[in-house]
């Protein structure tokens, strides 16, 4: 299935219909009166959120999308039926926008979650409804009222504990194969990933969500490579891990060059909890390894580990029981 984590659609929810203009005509009732029923509401438009998809291509291909109007009203005081609710399918992790992007409608987060997004216009009163003492044959009956129409944006944000974070060919498709179940593509060229990848981490007896995104290159805020259009999807995770290829002979500038992407993107990542991680250890002497994440230590305040995502060794574990205590600790609060 192709991923797509934006698109653009109109809604519009059902109009109310008419109320009804009649009069009694029966034997035996000498002034039968009014008896014109109300319209029915319009329906309305929900979104919620499903398991079950995590992608919005349904909605590359209809971009239209509309509730059913209420019926009219009926004489006999027969008040006309509402109009069936249109009910959205979306991933988990989807924002609704509105159409110049500028604000957020509504954050589907959960499964189950339904939100309302264009009401469905009120049915039109039937004249029934205008009889009174002064006037008992109103001739009088109301349209039903305009449904809400919109154009929105979904914008997908895949709900994850952790995110992978690094340069092309840092190794971090190689880190989620070696720590979930999951099977990215891996090869020894850059931009292997091109769309964003998730897993569950499996650790003692707990577990969490590892995203791991297209790989950033400097410049990629205004553009370069893939751009920064999938960092969206790790702005919900509590905790970063960078991965970092020990092998590079600028390993300290690959690190600042990918800090300074994210927070040409968003300043809050600064503020992330993060965990730096030294990969391809076995391509490198033990000794020169250790002391590059020496350096790390004492120039950065975060935490630093040496592995090897080809063979796993205990830092791994390591590495995940410490995501695992932010867990803990943090309760995920982005």
């Amino acid at each position: 299935m192709k991923f797509l984590d934006r698109a653009k659609i109109f809604l519009k929810a059902g109009d109310g219909g008419n109320g009804c203009l009649s009069f009694r005509r029966e034997k035996f009732i000498e002034y039968g009166g009014p008896d014109g029923g109300d319209g029915g509401r319009g329906g309305d438009v929900y979104f919620e959120g499903t398991n079950d998809l995590n992608t919005l291509i349904d909605y590359r291909y209809q971009q239209h999308f509309r509730a059913k109007r209420g019926e009219n009203g009926g004489s006999s005081d027969c008040n006309g039926a509402s109009g069936r609710d249109l009910i959205l399918k979306v991933p988990v992790g989807t924002e609704i926008l509105d159409e110049f992007e500028k604000n957020v409608i509504a954050d589907v987060v959960e499964k189950g979650q339904r939100v309302l997004i264009a009401g469905g216009g009120t049915g039109g009163r039937g004249n029934s409804k205008f009889k009174s003492s002064v006037n008992q044959a109103p001739r009088r009956a109301d349209d039903g009222e305009i449904g809400d129409g919109l154009w929105v944006w979904l914008q997908l944000k895949l709900i994850a504990d952790a995110g992978l974070i690094g340069l092309p060919n840092a190794g971090k498709s190689t880190f989620l194969s070696a720590t979930t179940r999951a099977r990215p593509k891996i090869a020894d060229y850059p931009f292997t990933t091109l769309t964003p990848q998730l897993g569950v981490v499996h650790i003692d007896d707990g577990e969490f969500i590892l995203a791991d995104i297209p790989g950033l290159i400097e410049g990629a805020h205004a553009g370069r490579g893939l751009g920064d259009k999938f960092l969206a999807h790790i702005e919900r995770c509590a905790v970063l891990i960078h991965i970092i290829d020990i092998t590079r002979n600028d390993v300290f500038q690959t690190y600042e060059t990918v800090k300074k992407e994210l927070e040409s993107y968003n300043s809050k990542f600064s503020g992330k909890p993060e965990i730096i991680v030294l990969n391809k250890c076995d391509a490198i002497d033990l000794k020169v390894a250790a002391s590059l994440r020496r350096k790390f230590s004492s120039e950065y305040t975060k935490k630093v580990f040496v592995v090897s995502s080809v063979n796993p060794g205990e830092n791994i574990k390591i590495i995940l029981r410490c995501v695992m205590s932010m867990k803990e600790m943090n309760g995920w609060k982005a």
